[in-house]
């Protein structure tokens, strides 16, 4: 009797989990050690939620200025996962344990007391070197947030096509990715308007390029912000995570936490953007400021397999404005009122 698909899925899920358990096993048997990588995360002022990955990665060259050389992409994807490892997370002086997934992703919400911005805890595994990473504590009186998509709206990646999204992913340099033109001006005016406010990138891409991205966004001026990125390969009942539900989970989760914010949520036409921010304006419209979307020039959306259909939201209460770049988006939130207008 053939098997069924969720069994295959299955199987070849387990599969994965083999691989990497060797691949660990050699590398430790190399004397290499796991590390923990810190991600942004945020959090209120009685609560965070701590992200974060367990690799074993073998360390990066160096030039003589400090900078890594010639990073390609498939480098992030080059360092071993050690699933389950035991973290202990530092917090003003308080210790917590706690688990990484079996992709080594740490993503554990903690009890925690710290004024709002941003904040420093420490990570550790094994009894590694501490490692820093920040968090973004949300003040209580603040009541604006932006979440941002990051491939091809403040990224030109042109991702969805298979080979194109290889190439983008593996081969290229991190230094020769372009941001889109006016995107970083116009998040950066959004924070200078509204004070505190968090920023979440939201996006379908891999944790493992999250060090990359965090990069990319000091080297072209864009405010920090969290990363909300997802864990690529095989679940125990489909070949891949699905990118939209990952989405429209996390949305759900921003809503529950910040009852009282409400997020600009800026994307582009060239996945789904459109239909998730128009179902999670329909279900939490007290959670939405504005929606942005980017319009793909026309030889971005033939090089990400075409757009989706948004139509104008004339019938939405929620303001909906459209754009080819930074600079049009930025426009359209000043005559909706999200932005004051400079005139």
């Amino acid at each position: 009797m053939p098997r069924s698909p969720r069994a295959k899925v299955l199987w070849f899920a387990r599969l994965e989990r083999r691989f990497h358990r060797w691949r660990e096993k050699r590398a430790r048997a190399r004397g290499l050690r796991p590390a923990v990588t810190g991600f942004p995360g945020y959090g209120t002022e009685e609560w965070i939620r701590v992200l974060g990955r367990v690799l074993i990665a073998p360390p990066l060259k160096r030039t003589s200025t400090g900078e890594f050389a010639s990073l390609r992409g498939w480098r992030s994807f080059a360092a071993v996962p050690v699933g389950m490892a035991r973290v202990s997370v530092v917090i003003d002086g308080v210790t917590h344990e706690v688990s990484a997934d079996r992709g080594g992703v740490i993503d554990a919400r903690l009890p925690a007391t710290l004024a709002p911005g941003w904040q420093t805890i420490t990570m550790s595994v094994e009894g590694s070197q501490p490692a820093e990473t920040r968090v973004f504590i949300v003040g209580s009186d603040v009541r604006f947030g932006v979440v941002s998509d990051i491939d091809d709206t403040v990224m030109v990646t042109a991702l969805p096509r298979p080979l194109l999204a290889a190439w983008n992913s593996f081969v290229l340099d991190e230094h020769a990715r372009q941001p889109v033109p006016g995107m970083a001006v116009m998040l950066e005016r959004l924070t200078r308007e509204h004070p505190g406010t968090p920023v979440i990138y939201l996006s379908t891409g891999a944790w493992n390029v999250a060090p990359t991205l965090t990069r990319f966004m000091r080297r072209h001026l864009f405010p920090a912000g969290s990363f909300l990125l997802t864990d690529w390969g095989p679940t125990h009942d489909r070949w891949f995570r699905s990118g939209r539900d990952h989405k429209e989970q996390n949305l759900r989760r921003l809503a529950s936490e910040f009852p009282r914010v409400k997020w600009l949520l800026v994307g582009d036409d060239g996945q789904h953007d459109d239909a998730i921010y128009t179902q999670f304006a329909i279900d939490h419209p007290q959670n939405v400021a504005a929606v942005a979307i980017r319009r793909l020039l026309p030889a971005e959306a033939v090089l990400a397999g075409g757009r989706t259909v948004v139509d104008d939201h004339s019938a939405s209460e929620v303001p909906w404005v459209t754009g080819s770049d930074g600079a049009a988006l930025l426009d359209r939130l000043e005559s909706t009122g999200v932005i004051a207008s400079d005139a």
